[in-house]
């Protein structure tokens, strides 16, 4: 059996998908009640409670560990969850980290991020870790706006990052539980190109065959929307990035080709299979 948290997000809901039709047994996990698919075990749990898991990892072979913002807080101590599952018999974990661990370092969340990079290394299981870029899904974000008012709001609208499809990610997460060739591995997770918000804007357009335009926003509109939905701090290093991405931040990464052995979907792609969010 094989356990998924965060299994009704972006990430987890295709991951899970993914893992019962290769005829796994899956239990998903989530902090609320939801649909899962037919066959999927489901466990209402909370990570920042880790005894609480012992339901949802008995009989689990593998675990794919996604944290929510706020075990990023202080007092929180994700490092439990790893403790329980090498007490539960879980033999292989693979951890959601960030690509900002390598790119920047030192913002107290990425130390976070990092320390529970290093007990997984140091829990004696079998590991994979990825780190992706920014996700093609943080474009739902516009989606209200879009939907509303044809516009598309967003800061830095000249700058691009090589975003991520989620489903990418998604699909290395289900090669690195199900593949013992992936154990020990770090994968940094990037789209195909580096794409400007203004970019995705078009190609939000063009999804939706009708005109969206795109309004600049200054970074402190930007930080003050995003710190609605995540810690300021977050907020702050998203915005950091997004605004002035180092070279390695730019770069294109080869590691989904080289689990997948196909190159990572556009953003267009993903605007494509999600264009009901903004009609």
């Amino acid at each position: 059996m094989i356990v998924v948290t965060g299994a009704t997000g972006n990430i987890g809901r295709p991951l899970t998908q993914a893992l019962a039709e290769a005829g796994e047994q899956v239990t998903a996990v989530s902090r609320h009640a939801a649909a899962v698919p037919d066959g999927v075990r489901h466990v209402v749990a909370d990570l920042g409670r880790p005894a609480g898991l012992k339901p949802a990892l008995e009989g689990a072979k593998a675990l794919f560990l996604l944290l929510s913002g706020d075990l990023h807080a202080a007092g929180a101590s994700p490092a439990d969850i790893i403790g329980e599952a090498a007490a539960g018999g879980v033999r292989r974990v693979v951890l959601l980290s960030s690509q900002g661990v390598a790119t920047r370092p030192f913002g107290e969340t990425r130390i976070a991020m990092r320390a529970l990079e290093d007990a997984l290394r140091e829990s004696g299981l079998e590991w994979a870790v990825l780190r992706p870029g920014g996700f093609a899904s943080n474009a739902l974000w516009w989606a209200e706006s879009v939907r509303a008012h044809q516009v598309v709001p967003a800061p830095f609208g000249d700058v691009g990052v090589p975003i991520v499809d989620p489903t990418d990610i998604a699909a290395v997460a289900a090669a690195c539980l199900l593949d013992d060739r992936h154990a020990g591995g770090v994968y940094e997770l990037t789209g195909p190109e580096v794409i400007t918000p203004r970019g995705q804007a078009e190609a939000i357009a063009a999804a939706l065959g009708t005109p969206v335009r795109f309004h600049e926003l200054t970074r402190d509109e930007a930080r003050a929307a995003m710190a609605r939905s995540m810690p300021a701090e977050l907020a702050d290093d998203t915005l950091d990035i997004l605004g002035s991405p180092s070279p390695a931040e730019l770069r294109v990464s080869p590691d989904v080709q080289r689990v997948l052995g196909r190159a990572p979907r556009p953003f267009a792609d993903w605007a494509t299979r999600n264009v009901a969010a903004f009609r």
